[in-house]
């Protein structure tokens, strides 16, 4: 039996293992086992998405839907796509309906997304835990008018679902609580991919079957989190191999570079889980979880915690940073190969496949970091003097390499779980809450106070203030040249 109420200053329990957990596990939250509750979620989840992908559940007009769009921002975004972008090129899912994210508020986000997309045949899943988060909602409530626009108000209880918590909200914003699909508090949003977070838009998309062997990837290897000694507990040395680049050795960020195109996602959702700061651009998990500066009793830090992550997929990164990597700031590199690509090619007449060319520089990469090249090589190369210390190559350069066997949903699933056990690692060797993110509660503070002033500043022409000085002139400025817009034309972008 496992009890883990380890977010402390947050009062909860932290369970996402219980999420892809078999039937028979007894894992415990407030003494009592959460393991059923998670499998009737489960069960609903399969039920449902066999509906809509069978054709049994139709829209208001008695059309199938055939398109998905599932609307969240952090972990009910990232994860989910993450999971999707690295699933959609597998042959076997060729043959597919659309599916779409919508996170950003940004109507052109909503734009694109709805694209070629019909209200009659689109199912929207709104992903909110308590159904209050702004964006989401903002979006939420577009894709709303969007879809009673064209077919009325009685459409939204057969074309938008709800994974959330707050039964209220949902009906009251139109949606049928029974087409609610429950999660709890125990599950951290940047850890939520496994839950009706990404099952469910996941399961719509590929089939449920498909959805499970992804939860039992991630299932054996909390498995062998739990059970394998530490000389040979992957999460565990690459949780010691983190905290040693970081505050031992002072390497302050750390590239993921995986190559294969698929994981192209795999870096922003884990950029979530470690460091004090968001880069829009890429990774997510590492730098929510473990961008703290005090430790979990409140005491500051007297070490670097956290890391700077960053990514892209080879070959791509490396004609866009890896110079800085070779030859600049020294910074830990962890590389991901697969074995057997999803999309073999072999061209007549080539010396390689596609995919070996690929693999050519993955198995390359992590020596020419390793031994780099010294001046006297260069010498016997006949390398001009002049260009000798440009073409010097320190070496000596960490990295990491992980090598699957395949790009499958359960490989993917053990992926996704090796990387978040080894945030959790890296937290508990540095004394900090990695489950919490009290980090990111002061920009949605003021961001509210930011929409009262607009709201003001437009309906009654109040003046800016309660700003500092430069914030003051960018928002006087946004209110004297940004047209209002028409309040009868919401949709006019779409």
């Amino acid at each position: 039996m496992l009890n883990t109420q380890i977010n402390s200053t947050e009062n909860r329990s932290v369970l996402h293992v219980a999420l892809r957990a078999p039937r028979d596990k007894v894992i415990c939250s407030d003494g009592k086992n959460v393991v059923p509750e998670v499998w009737k979620v489960l069960d609903k989840i399969k039920e449902f998405s066999e509906l809509v992908r069978s054709g049994s559940w139709v829209g208001a007009t008695g059309k199938a839907l055939k398109d998905v769009v599932a609307v969240g921002i952090g972990g009910s975004f990232l994860g989910p796509l993450f999971v999707h972008t690295a699933l959609q090129t597998d042959l076997i899912f060729l043959l597919k309906p659309s599916y779409e994210n919508l996170a950003n508020v940004d109507p052109i986000d909503v734009a694109r997304n709805i694209a070629g997309l019909d209200p009659e045949t689109t199912l929207v899943v709104v992903v909110s835990k308590t159904f209050t988060t702004a964006e989401t909602m903002l979006n939420a409530r577009t894709l709303r008018e969007w879809i009673t626009a064209a077919l009325g108000p009685k459409a939204v209880a057969k074309h938008m679902v709800a994974v959330s918590t707050n039964l209220t909200l949902v009906e009251k914003f139109g949606i049928d609580p029974n087409n609610a699909f429950a999660f709890w508090d125990w599950v951290g949003g940047r850890y939520s991919v496994c839950s009706a977070v990404g099952v469910l838009p996941l399961s719509l998309q590929y089939g449920f079957s498909v959805v499970e062997k992804f939860l039992k990837g991630a299932s054996i290897i909390d498995q062998h989190f739990y059970s394998t000694p530490f000389e040979k507990n992957i999460p565990v040395l690459l949780g010691l191999l983190s905290v040693w680049n970081v505050s031992f050795l002072g390497y302050p960020a750390r590239a993921i570079l995986p190559y294969t195109q698929a994981l192209e996602k795999f870096a922003p959702h884990i950029q979530q889980a470690s460091m004090p700061l968001y880069f829009p651009s890429r990774l997510r998990v590492s730098m929510e979880s473990n961008g703290k500066g005090v430790s979990i009793d409140g005491v500051r830090l007297p070490f670097e915690a956290g890391e700077i992550d960053f990514g892209e997929p080879g070959t791509n990164g490396q004609h866009s940073f890896y110079q800085l990597i070779h030859q600049g700031r020294v910074i830990p590199c962890d590389f991901i190969g697969v074995v057997k690509s999803q999309q073999p090619v072999y061209l007549k007449g080539e010396v390689v496949s596609n995919h070996d060319e690929l693999m050519s520089n993955f198995f390359a990469q992590p020596d020419a970091l390793a031994y780099g090249k010294t001046a006297e090589q260069l010498l016997s190369e006949n390398v001009s003097q002049n260009l000798i210390p440009h073409k010097t190559f320190t070496g000596n350069r960490p990295s990491i390499s992980l090598l699957l066997p395949s790009l499958n949903a359960y490989n993917v699933g053990q992926l996704l779980a090796i990387y978040e056990h080894r945030v959790a690692v890296e937290g508990f060797i540095w004394g900090i809450n990695s489950f919490d993110q009290w980090g990111v509660e002061l920009g949605k503070s003021l961001a509210s106070q930011v929409r009262k002033q607009l709201n003001s500043s437009r309906t009654k022409g109040e003046s800016v203030k309660g700003f500092n000085f430069s914030t003051t002139a960018l928002l006087s400025r946004y209110l004297e040249v940004l047209e209002i817009p028409l309040p009868d034309k919401p949709l006019s972008l779409l």
